[in-house]
């Protein structure tokens, strides 16, 4: 069950990251951004809407478990902390392995993903 949580989790936070994708580049036209401002628009947009996927989700399996009150905001709290954390160390270790372009982008997106489906301990 709880494989299954995660997978709908990632499922939701790709199929939001999507979306964003496209509303960024139109708020960014509709602004009529070029250059360096439209690169640094998108970047903060982008990440933005990955943090509001990812509570969505956290929020998601915090209904799914059925959490109320403060036990759902303790636990919506640490999902979004650990998904975070879980993406920082990801991403320190492509740079180690110095990874680039795509191929940093698929491997954070891989350690992601495979440390959201490992069971807590």
């Amino acid at each position: 069950m709880k494989y299954l949580l995660c997978a709908l989790a990632l499922g939701l936070a790709a199929a939001a990251a999507q979306a964003a994708d496209a509303t960024c580049a139109a708020q960014a036209a509709e602004k009529k951004l070029a250059g360096a401002a439209k690169t640094s628009f998108l970047k903060k947009c982008e990440a933005d809407a990955g943090q509001a996927a990812q509570a969505a989700a956290c929020e998601a399996q915090a209904t799914e478990k059925k959490l109320a009150g403060a036990a759902k905001t303790s636990f919506t709290a640490k999902c979004v902390a650990d998904a975070e954390a879980a993406k920082t160390g990801c991403e320190a270790t492509a740079a180690e392995r110095k990874l680039a372009g795509a191929a940093r982008a698929s491997f954070v997106k891989k350690c992601v993903a495979d440390a959201a489906a490992k069971p807590a301990q």
